[in-house]
């Protein structure tokens, strides 16, 4: 309830227009930050990695994980959700979230399929390459950005804007993508 007061209070305060770009800017600063961790070797090695495994999914394939992957969520046993969270660079996202001290609520990470690679938090599906966040980012490469509107994330009860960037090799190729979502209750 505290947070949707304190939405409405920020609406009624700033007109909307303002209230937009008062948190495109706030997100936006942030990426060289999140641009400094996104070359590390966990990251790099663990999207290319990725990217060699699944270099010969179909659409069907790729289906049929994403729809496992959502099964697994709600259910008891969980092998591809398990094998994705217990990688390193889950553990490294998962750091980087906790020395945030709140500003960033989830971080996942995305291979050249749109696969989901590592994460700080279960998302709800394994797929995100029919998305705007992989879409806007990956397939536009290394300089484009993608920041989505503000909404209320169920899974961390904040209100959130996420911030999506193509994640890139030491040779400036686009390898991936990653998805932050800033709290924008720090504003």
């Amino acid at each position: 309830m505290k947070n949707i007061l304190s939405l409405i209070v920020l609406v009624c305060i700033f007109p909307l227009s303002a209230l937009a770009n008062e948190v495109d800017d706030y997100v936006k600063s942030l990426i060289p930050e999140i641009k400094t961790w996104l070359s590390h070797d966990l990251v790099v090695s663990g999207i290319k990695s990725q990217n060699e495994k699944h270099a010969s999914l179909t659409q069907t394939d790729i289906d049929k994980l994403d729809k496992q992957w959502r099964a697994e969520v709600s259910g008891a046993a969980k092998p591809l959700v398990d094998e994705v969270m217990s990688k390193d660079v889950s553990g490294f996202l998962k750091e980087k979230k906790a020395q945030s001290e709140g500003k960033y609520t989830e971080i996942f990470l995305m291979d050249n399929r749109g696969l989901n690679v590592g994460q700080s938090d279960i998302t709800s599906d394994y797929w995100q390459g029919d998305e705007a966040k992989w879409k806007s980012t990956f397939l536009k490469g290394a300089d484009a950005i993608h920041v989505s509107e503000v909404e209320f994330d169920e899974s961390t009860q904040t209100y959130q804007a996420q911030l999506s960037l193509p994640v890139v090799d030491s040779t400036g190729q686009v390898i991936g993508a990653v998805t932050v979502g800033i709290s924008i209750e720090e504003l």
